[in-house]
């Protein structure tokens, strides 16, 4: 009796989460951004002035993505603009950044994201950066989610790449 009672509560509990499960389903995205790819369109640099090497500096960036770009949605990624602000000590510290991903069907993807930078000498550093999808338009109104990145920087000189995860879903 008892292995019956656990049985209907499990085919029970099964129903009752099944759509919820499906609404929810998670996708996971991978791609790598090249220095080719990637262009600082502005970046202005301040010193702050109370110990060397202490700026802060706010930027844009431009990703472009051709046939090989990932697809979220089904649809495949166009372009991607990040703007942001950092606060380095010799490009070491944290930044905030906000990104705008448009996919080629016109539909738009905003993230927000925490960075931090370690400086690897030279001008050279190394950005980690890890934050949440904040809304989109189109067949994206409903997505949710989670984007990190990792790669190597050299502001000076322009050169940025990176290598993303995006964990999404839609509600």
């Amino acid at each position: 009796m008892f292995r019956n009672i656990a049985l209907g509560m499990t085919i029970t509990l099964a129903a009752l989460t099944e759509p919820v499960a499906g609404a929810q389903q998670k996708h996971h995205v991978s791609y790598d951004t090249p220095a080719t790819r990637t262009v600082y369109t502005q970046q202005h640099v301040i010193d702050v002035g109370d110990i060397p090497g202490h700026q802060a500096r706010l930027f844009e960036i431009r990703r472009t993505y051709g046939d090989d770009a990932p697809l979220i949605n089904g649809s495949r990624l166009k372009e991607q603009w990040t703007r942001g602000m950092s606060d380095y000590i010799d490009n070491n510290g944290p930044a905030l950044i906000y990104n705008v991903w448009i996919l080629e069907n016109g539909d738009k993807l905003f993230v927000r994201t925490s960075l931090v930078a370690q400086s690897s000498g030279d001008g050279k550093l190394t950005n980690m950066t890890s934050g949440v999808i904040t809304g989109g338009t189109g067949s994206l109104a409903r997505i949710h989610g989670i984007i990190s990145s990792h790669g190597p920087s050299e502001p000076n000189a322009g050169v940025n790449a990176n290598q993303t995860d995006i964990d999404y879903w839609m509600e």
